[in-house]
């Protein structure tokens, strides 16, 4: 029998392009299998950041209302285990095996992408699983994404920005419309944004899809009293105080105020209990989201890759006035290093810049060269791996200093492991990490 790794590297192999949108080869396997439905609700993501918070949200919250639920969500940092996840615990390799093996056999001799034919293992696993809810997260885009085989009933759409233009289109409108292919006849579209590009409304319209806006039509709030730490979640004539997001950063309100959106919509009567509510919340991690990993020096993990996310990261630093943070940055080379660079000059004042692996991967070199382009007065430096920037990055901070790590899933989960490796005499630090 074949292991998990070895079923991934053919996976990696056999199709002869690693991105390939599109429905109609993985949706005649898809037919084949049965058209699984992952649960009697569905809920699907799209947008360009914020989509992993989101589904970790509801997946806690759903939990905590005492519902069997399971999620699906992209890349992985550590295992490939980790996308498919039941009750909050990611799937065995055997469970993945059996899957694999049965789209093995359904595919006959259609060709599918490594994303494809997981994708399609995903939905049979959740199937098979008995849930009341899945939450599954698009991959790239949304009309053409596998995921959206499955109609979900509640539509969430993150903030969208300028990212995978080779894919989507070369502006936010074109990048929306893609995103807007999730939304189904009449089904509730819970939008993050109060103003999101036009093709969200405009398809919504047309479906008949009722539209939530996060400002006008559902909100989460602070009190005016700084004592109380809770927030208030309104929606139509639904209220309930809740604890506040357990990730740090402004942008995490705008994750779980959608998250409570899309299940006050799909759970009435659901604001009755915040204190289950409120547990499942203060309960909820995601790792490389602003995840402080290390004391001193500090260290934060961010698996962000473009300019949305590094607004979002540049204003939790300038909020905790970490003006002088040095950057561990590695990126993919169709990824935008200078609009990543701008958008973090105001706090890191240091870049150590690493090579990414891999046929889309560039060279800290290359890397440090666009950052130097658009911060010609920066103090910038590259290194042949990630673990020669860690390590520099370590040895030259002071106690006192934050260290960043961004540009991509694989780069925190090489930090992570250097960091592991690197610094067993703090066993307590070290074991957050994962």
């Amino acid at each position: 029998m074949m292991t998990l790794e070895t079923w991934l590297t053919l996976l990696e192999q056999r199709h002869s392009q690693a991105i390939e949108l599109g429905l109609e080869r993985c949706g005649a396997v898809y037919s084949q299998l049965g058209s699984p439905r992952p649960a009697k609700q569905v809920i699907t993501i799209a947008g360009t950041n914020g989509k992993g918070s989101t589904a970790a949200y509801l997946a806690a919250m759903y939990g905590g209302l005492r519902q069997r639920y399971g999620s699906y969500t992209s890349p992985h940092i550590f295992r490939f285990n980790e996308r498919i996840s039941i009750m909050g615990e990611p799937v065995s390799d055997d469970c993945l095996i059996r899957a694999f093996e049965q789209v093995e056999a359904a595919r006959g001799g259609i060709s599918l992408s490594y994303f494809e034919f997981t994708t399609l293992a995903a939905l049979l696993i959740l199937q098979q699983s008995d849930l009341d809810c899945a939450i599954l997260e698009v991959g790239l885009g949304g009309r053409l994404d596998t995921v959206n085989l499955v109609d979900a009933d509640c539509a969430i759409i993150t903030p969208i920005g300028l990212d995978h233009q080779d894919f989507l289109g070369p502006d936010l409108v074109s990048i929306a419309t893609e995103k807007a292919g999730i939304i189904r006849f009449g089904v509730p579209v819970v939008c993050t944004e109060v103003n999101p590009p036009s093709p969200i409304l405009q398809v919504a319209e047309d479906l008949q899809a009722p539209v939530y806006l996060r400002g006008i039509d559902f909100d989460l709030t602070s009190p005016v009293d700084p004592l109380i730490s809770l927030q208030q979640f309104s929606l139509g004539d639904q209220s309930m105080w809740v604890s506040q997001p357990s990730m740090v950063g402004m942008h995490q309100f705008d994750n779980l105020a959608a998250a409570l959106a899309a299940l006050v919509l799909l759970n009435p009567g659901c604001s009755e209990k915040t204190d289950e509510i409120s547990a499942a919340i203060r309960g909820c991690r995601v790792p490389g989201r602003l995840q402080r990993v290390f004391s001193s020096p500090e260290i934060l993990f961010d698996v962000g890759h473009n300019e949305l996310a590094a607004v979002a990261v540049a204003a939790y630093l300038v909020s905790n006035r970490r003006s002088n943070t040095t950057c561990v940055l590695a990126m993919l080379a169709d990824k935008s290093a200078e609009t990543v660079a701008l958008a973090l000059s105001e706090v890191c004042g240091r870049w150590l810049c690493a090579d990414s692996p891999g046929e889309r991967g560039q060279s800290g070199e290359l890397l440090a060269g666009r950052v130097k382009t658009a911060l010609p007065g920066a103090e910038v430096s590259f290194f042949g791996t990630l673990d020669k920037a860690m390590q520099e990055a370590v040895l030259s901070s002071d106690e006192n200093d934050t260290i960043l790590v961004f540009g991509s899933f694989s780069t925190v989960s090489g930090a992570a492991s250097w960091l592991q490796n690197s610094m067993q005499h703090d066993r307590h630090d070290a074991a957050r990490i994962t």
